[in-house]
């Protein structure tokens, strides 16, 4: 499939606010609703966009506390329990919270980034929940002070 100017103008408007009319859209790229639509049925067949979805604000439902946590895996306890890396990170994003879990190059093997109502609800979380979870070494936990929009 072939993107070109016009399709990635309408993935930009789109990104910033799926909620957008297609005349809205249409009207932002000078083209006519119906080649809009097309484009945008053509993205979302095509797999480019790959779902809508809702940014929350995490304050007005109590989730005050935003952090990412780095993780290592302990490939003698994967090889024990059968699990793969893949495996941990499913089980992983399966956890209250939990908002991304991506597997990673570097000194660490997975990131996820987690939200929580209070420090205690994080530390609960990080000693109840993630460090029990079989292949799961080490932990260490950034918490977001400011988001940049």
């Amino acid at each position: 499939m072939k993107i070109d100017a016009t399709d990635l103008r309408v993935l930009g408007i789109l990104k910033q606010n799926a909620k957008l009319s297609m005349r809205e859209i249409s009207k932002i790229v000078r083209k006519p609703i119906t080649t809009v639509h097309n484009r945008v049925k053509k993205l979302q067949n095509e797999k480019v966009i790959k779902k809508y979805t809702v940014e929350i604000d995490n304050k007005k439902i109590n989730r005050e506390i935003d952090a990412f946590v780095l993780i290592n895996i302990s490939y003698d306890d994967l090889k024990e329990s059968g699990k793969n890396q893949e495996q941990v990170a499913n089980e992983i994003k399966k956890l209250d919270d939990v908002e991304e879990v991506c597997i990673i190059t570097g000194m660490n093997d997975i990131v996820i980034r987690v939200k929580k109502r209070t420090i205690d609800d994080l530390n609960k979380f990080l000693v109840d929940k993630l460090r029990k979870i079989s292949g799961v070494a080490k932990t260490q936990t950034a918490i977001i002070l400011k988001e940049i929009h």
